[in-house]
């Protein structure tokens, strides 16, 4: 799927996973994200393969005009989830946003380990 905006110079088409990479980048650099976790069997196996991909662990899906995130994410041991967790959602809402030009509706984080 891809989300489509049109502007005065014409139409514009953004892949999903472009969207993935950007918020994947972005989490990667925030305090206290370790990692990213794979969301299939398929980023699994890359992983084994030491493919790194910036959209691994991150789903899009689109709505209209309206972009819906879910990040599977390993936190560094000794971090308030709760912060961390909010840093995180402004923080790739606004870079996503920044590329898009379209609006985030929703960021789901998962937890999915604490790494020592």
């Amino acid at each position: 799927m891809s989300v489509n905006t049109l502007n005065a110079y014409g139409r514009i088409t953004i892949l999903e996973d472009a969207i993935a990479q950007i918020a994947g980048l972005t989490a990667l650099e925030c305090y206290g994200v370790v990692d990213l976790v794979a969301k299939k069997l398929s980023d699994s196996v890359a992983d084994l393969k030491n493919i790194k991909k910036l959209s691994k662990g991150v789903k899009v899906t689109t709505s209209g005009d309206r972009i819906y995130i879910d990040l599977y994410v390993i936190f560094k041991y000794g971090v308030s989830i709760e912060a961390v967790g909010e840093a995180l959602r402004n923080s790739i809402k606004y870079s996503v946003e920044n590329f898009t030009g379209m609006l985030v509706e929703k960021i789901n984080v998962f937890v999915a380990g604490i790494k020592v």
